[in-house]
């Protein structure tokens, strides 16, 4: 295997999911006949590529041990208490022997396509820091005023994009850039806010805007459909 190739994926899944009022956390709701998780460790597990497929996970979590999992490279770390933290925490976890890149992606954004994880593999090539999933924004943009209500004014849509997953950069800069921020007390709400932070240049790779993720529970009927027309593809 080739230093190029030497990819681990990184998969945040501490969190609880409070707003899909389930009784367990999201990433454990059955769309189509498996588990989100199921679907999103499936999509990660098509990519020979991998060396190690690392779930970060609650210490109390007690559903991911029931999955039937067939990938080996497929291993559980110990998540935190916010996405920023499952990711670091997952970086010292492949620190003893670490790949050269890292891949993060969400545990409830199943519906990846393999075309769009292809392209975003494609910018190793890059002298960039790394790359994210992005979708240009379509819809008119509103920002509201204090009082999250009424319209401030319209904001222009130009240059908008959508942050997605996965996210792929180099693990050694990825873990010092969590490391300054979070040091700092710096919000990051994902890997590319951390890199941005250290002044690092990050390329958006279009992908495609169905590559949604399970936040409120409308979001399920639509991605359950999504799931179920790939499944007709492939079959």
């Amino acid at each position: 295997m080739t230093n190029k190739q030497t990819i681990a994926a990184i998969v945040p899944a501490a969190g609880v999911g409070s707003r899909m009022q389930h009784n367990a956390p999201k990433q454990y709701i059955k769309l189509a006949g498996k588990t989100i998780l199921e679907h999103t460790l499936a999509k990660l597990s098509q990519l020979p590529q991998l060396r190690t497929i690392v779930v970060a996970l609650s210490d109390s979590d007690p559903y991911f041990d029931e999955l039937p999992l067939l990938d080996n490279r497929i291993v559980r770390a110990s998540g935190g208490k916010e996405r920023a933290d499952s990711v670091l925490n997952s970086l010292l976890f492949l620190a003893p022997n670490p790949p050269i890149w890292v891949l993060v992606h969400d545990a409830a954004r199943p519906c990846l396509s393999e075309k769009d994880l292809m392209s975003l593999l494609d910018m190793r090539e890059s002298d960039h820091s790394g790359a994210i999933l992005a979708s240009p924004v379509k819809d008119t943009m509103k920002r509201a005023a204090s009082n999250n209500e009424l319209i401030s004014h319209t904001e222009s849509r130009e240059k908008l994009w959508h942050a997605l997953t996965p996210q792929l950069f180099r693990l050694g800069e990825l873990k010092a850039a969590f490391t300054s921020a979070q040091k700092d007390n710096v919000l990051l709400t994902d890997e590319a806010s951390a890199m941005e932070y250290i002044g690092a240049e990050v390329v958006l790779v279009e992908g495609a805007s169905d590559n949604i993720k399970l936040t409120t529970p409308s979001d399920l009927p639509l991605i359950e459909f999504l799931l179920q027309q790939r499944d007709i593809k492939t079959n």
